[in-house]
């Protein structure tokens, strides 16, 4: 611990200890709440959130959405429904997409607030 920045910092066991206290111990979900976060670091997925935010929408509605091809958005489609953040029904022939629970919403509206500010 040769590092300058350190040499003034005194461990502060009883904060410390409290904090540990606190924080999950599972590392199942702690790599759950990862991923969960990565996926939001793609744009598109982004786009197809919001959307889905405002309306329930089928592949071909998203498409002309976002100007992209069926074969990227239904790409992007799996992965976010194979991590529970949208979840769909189908209607005849088509599949209809939203949002799974008003959470993710509120996650998109934060982050949104939080990067405006």
């Amino acid at each position: 611990m040769n590092d300058p920045s350190h040499m003034d910092c005194a461990v502060h066991v009883d904060i410390v200890k409290n904090i540990r206290k606190l924080m999950p111990d599972n590392e199942r979900i702690l790599n759950d709440l990862a991923d969960f976060f990565k996926l939001f670091c793609d744009p598109t997925r982004i786009k197809i959130l919001f959307a889905l935010g405002a309306s329930e929408l089928c592949v071909s509605d998203i498409a002309a959405l976002l100007e992209m091809n069926h074969s990227a958005i239904s790409h992007q489609l799996r992965l976010l429904n194979r991590s529970r953040l949208i979840k769909s029904r189908k209607s005849g022939k088509l599949v209809y997409y939203s949002l799974n629970d008003r959470h993710i919403k509120q996650v998109l509206a934060q982050g949104f607030e939080h990067i405006n500010e």
